[in-house]
């Protein structure tokens, strides 16, 4: 009897670590991360109520497509390349990130076909 109990506590704490896990892998991206991309979102589309909700769809799409750190590092390029000058050229003329900027891309496209078609 203890050792069927045992066993369910078992079979209870694995699933719970791995829905732990799944979580913290689909919900990497900060609050404060989320709520910039919606309030620029809605500036895009609409001060609705619609629009809210295709654009929380929209970041929530992103997010489990792109690690956060990946979308950081796209967003950190795409707002270098709207610099001027030497610096600004760097981030405008380096091949290697666009892989960057086409993940990203790729992403916002799902997203938009998720949320917004």
């Amino acid at each position: 009897m203890i050792r069927k109990v045992l066993e369910a506590a078992g079979v209870l704490l694995v699933s719970a670590g791995a829905a732990l896990a799944a979580t913290s892998v689909d919900n990497d991206y900060p609050t404060s991360a989320r709520v910039d991309y919606v309030i620029a979102c809605m500036a895009a589309n609409g001060q609705t109520r619609e629009a809210m909700t295709r654009c929380s769809c929209s970041v929530d799409t992103l997010a489990s497509i792109l690690p956060y750190d990946r979308y950081v590092a796209a967003e950190t390029i795409l707002s270098m390349r709207q610099g001027v000058g030497q610096a600004a050229s760097i981030f405008r003329n380096t091949p290697q990130y666009e892989d960057n900027i086409a993940e990203l891309r790729r992403a916002q496209a799902e997203a938009e076909v998720r949320c917004f078609k």
